[in-house]
């Protein structure tokens, strides 16, 4: 009902533009009769105003039009020639078909506006082209209520009697003109309820459709852009400025300067939006299509597709959406028969989701199909000589995926005209990283896949990471940053090398490094500690890109690069920061690909370090949580979530410790008194490990979080205590390995013999 409603409201708002047209042009062609371009023109807005009345069932709307059109059809083809009679009865349509919008619009409907009396007007001109004009033979005879033109007739003549009064008579004139006015008004509106288009009431104000929008030529919405960003840029040097001085006064006038930049940013950048309904709308025709060609049932969902996206994005992301929608349903969803025999439902689903998330949008792609299988992805990719099988023998399942965006890559079969080329997933990454965004994809086998896109919600103000590199600042796009890091030299830490490329060892595992003072041209620092690592994601690989210094995060406006510096190839754009100084925004992509020569040095070190690792290591993923000197490890599938709890929340039932959680009441066990540390100090909260399964939690309280490390665990020894497995070195210290099922009973000894129960009794 609401796209109805839509439909509506863009009809009446055209179809006002094109009676005011009509005005217009039916006084002119009453000038010159002869001309067939105006007539055609005409008797075009006429069409359209009946096709879509009709479509709309606005019969009487449709009828009156038809009239109209029949009379202009005549005089467009030479049957008969325009003359008074024929322009007024047009006229008269005209008004009356303004009247009929104007009830649409204020009632729903066409309400009991009468227009028999001007389709008989009409017809009247095409049986007899040479007859009277209907005003001089209803004017004698004002009772029988005179046609709208008539009544236009009467006031015009009415008016001009006023300038020929004698100047001293003109007060006492004025009141009886006034009143013959208003006599004669007040005819049609008997005739033809509601006929007084253009007349104020005075009891209703409310803005029409018509008044509520107006046509603005797009290039001057993108001055309007153009000159925010620079307001924006302006705001930015004001608020470093201020920041610097302590003037209460000068403080809160910049709060609300920047408050007003904001709104008008938002609300100039809204001009520029559209719903993502405008490429949406061309899917299910697409779906329809390609499921019927290969036999299969698919239902399309679509959520949030009022969901807006600046009009230069939108065409850039109807391509990769298109060829991901195409793929779910070439690759994802099984036909009817495969998905009857996997007990699902016959009719697979292809949802698409869209919504705002932290300044971006999200574009989900989400089918109920076979999902990725991991291992035919991994058998595919070494047969191709994508990857070798040393470099898969060190990924997880989430880069194996990942494997599909890599060029020429395809799972499918055989070659069809849809899929199987190996041109497609690549072609999507690259074309949706190129305007800012990124694409990630999760899949379960047997359930299905999930595509995300992150989408900047436009080109022209990003949220940008700025630092600084010598003297010299630049701006990195915060859609391509991980995470930071610190290389604190008194720590330990240290940038090693690898085969003569830098490396940084982050949770276990080798990052290749990107030196931003070496790539630039920059002098080189003479030591490699208290430097910063921004971790970037571009074209697959995870690097790190090592600065000086990390400022902070703004929106910065970005500004295209001349011819000269876009060959440099390692730059985007420009922008200017706070303090008016120019800043050059880093090209991620670019940048990832100098990483590669680096990446292939760390996969070579990775390889000599797992044929020199002892053949009984593995790969662990662990919870490093401190506890008092202590540290202890916690295998991270035993952790649902990391909670804080307040110690005055923590309560007793008899001898245990509980707290209130969800609704629920849940067991609490300090591991410091588990493990014997009876000297651990603890401040107004306390950090908690909560595993949950089959409906039951527990909390482990622990004093700190240390870190999550995913690593060899090499050195292992099977000396325990009460509440441990064991100890292993890890990160270079010796780290006790926690029972975690000696503490979850400790908690609540209840916990695996109700769900033993529950598995017995299903």
């Amino acid at each position: 009902m609401d796209e109805l409603g839509d439909i509506i409201q863009e009809f009446l708002v055209e179809s006002h533009e094109n009676l005011d047209q009509l005005d217009r042009d039916l006084v002119a062609l009453e000038q010159d009769p002869g001309s067939r371009e105006m007539l055609s023109s005409i008797f075009r807005t006429i069409h359209t105003i009946k096709g879509t009345s009709g479509f709309l069932a606005f019969h009487r709307l449709e009828t009156l039009t038809h009239a109209g059109e029949s009379l202009l059809s005549r005089l467009r083809d030479g049957a008969q020639r325009m003359n008074p009679a024929s322009a007024d009865a047009l006229l008269a349509m005209v008004d009356t078909v303004r009247t009929l919008l104007g009830s649409i619009e204020e009632n729903g409907g066409e309400g009991d506006v009468d227009v028999e009396p001007v389709i008989a007007m009409v017809a009247a001109c095409i049986e007899d082209p040479a007859a009277p004009k209907p005003a001089q033979a209803a004017a004698p005879a004002p009772k029988a209520g005179p046609q709208p033109a008539e009544a236009a007739e009467v006031v015009e003549s009415a008016e001009p009697a006023a300038p020929a009064q004698a100047p001293e008579k003109a007060e006492a004139a004025e009141a009886p003109a006034a009143e013959t006015v208003e006599a004669v008004e007040a005819v049609p509106v008997r005739a033809a309820k509601g006929q007084a288009p253009d007349e104020p009431t005075g009891q209703n104000n409310k803005r029409s459709i018509a008044d509520s929008s107006i046509r603005v030529d797009v290039d001057l919405l993108d001055t309007l852009m153009r000159l925010v960003g620079e307001l924006v840029l302006t705001r930015n040097q004001i608020v470093r400025g201020v920041s610097e001085i302590s003037d209460p006064a000068l403080v809160r006038t910049t709060q609300r300067l920047n408050l007003i930049t904001s709104e008008l940013q938002e609300s100039v950048m809204k001009t520029r939006m559209q719903p993502i309904d405008h490429i949406w709308s061309k899917l299910p025709r697409v779906v329809r299509d390609l499921s019927g060609a290969m036999g299969k049932q698919v239902k399309l969902a679509m959520e949030g597709k009022e969901t807006e996206l600046d009009r230069s994005l939108l065409e850039a992301v109807k391509d990769p959406l298109t060829h991901l929608v195409r793929n779910a349903v070439d690759h994802g969803i099984e036909t009817s028969a495969e998905r009857v025999a996997k007990g699902k439902d016959p009719q697979g689903t292809l949802t698409l989701r869209a919504a705002h998330e932290g300044g971006h949008v999200v574009v989900e792609i989400k089918d109920d199909g076979a999902g990725i299988d991991v291992d035919r992805v991994a058998q595919t990719a070494l047969d191709r000589g994508v990857v070798t099988r040393d470099q898969l023998s060190r990924m997880d399942s989430r880069e194996i995926i990942a494997l599909v965006f890599r060029p020429g890559f395809s799972t499918a079969k055989k070659v069809t005209n849809v899929s199987g080329r190996g041109v497609g997933m690549d072609v999507v990454k690259t074309n949706i990283e190129q305007i800012g965004g990124a694409v990630d994809v999760d899949s379960t086998l047997g359930a299905g896949t999930t595509w995300r896109l992150t989408i900047p919600l436009t080109l022209a103000i990003i949220q940008a990471l700025t630092v600084e590199c010598g003297a010299e600042r630049y701006a990195i796009p915060q859609v391509g940053v991980d995470e930071l890091v610190f290389v604190d030299g008194q720590s330990g830490q240290t940038i090693e090398h690898v085969s003569g490329a830098p490396v940084y060892r982050l949770r276990g595992k080798l990052l290749p490094l990107v030196r931003l003072d070496e790539t630039l041209g920059l002098p080189v620092r003479n030591s490699d500690r208290d430097v910063y690592i921004a971790v970037l994601q571009a074209d697959g690989r995870r690097f790190g890109l090592v600065v000086d210094r990390v400022l902070n995060t703004e929106e910065i406006v970005v500004k295209p690069l001349s011819g000269r510096m876009k060959d440099v190839g390692v730059y985007a754009g420009s922008t200017i920061v706070g303090d008016g100084k120019v800043a050059l925004i880093l090209d991620i992509p670019s940048l990832a690909r100098r990483a590669h020569l680096a990446a292939e040095a760390v996969e070579r070190a990775q390889v000599d370090q797992a044929d020199s690792r002892p053949r009984d290591s593995h790969i662990e993923r662990l919870l490093i949580a401190g506890i008092g000197e202590r540290r202890v490890a916690i295998p991270l599938d035993m952790v649902t979530r990391l909670e804080e709890f307040p110690v005055q929340r923590i309560e007793r039932v008899g001898s245990r410790e509980v707290v209130q959680y969800r609704d629920h009441i849940l067991p609490v066990i300090r591991l410091a008194s588990l493990l014997g540390c009876y000297d651990v100090e603890e401040g107004e909260t306390v950090p908690a490990v909560v595993y949950t399964e089959r409906g039951r939690s527990v909390a482990l309280v622990v004093q700190q979080i240390v870190d999550i490390v995913e690593d060899h665990i090499e050195s292992r020894s099977d000396l325990d205590d009460d509440g441990l497995t064991g100890s292993a070195v890890i990160q270079q210290r010796v780290t006790e390995l926690l029972d975690v099922r000696r503490a979850i009973l400790a908690a609540d000894p209840r916990f695996y013999a109700e769900m033993s129960e529950s598995m017995v009794g299903a």
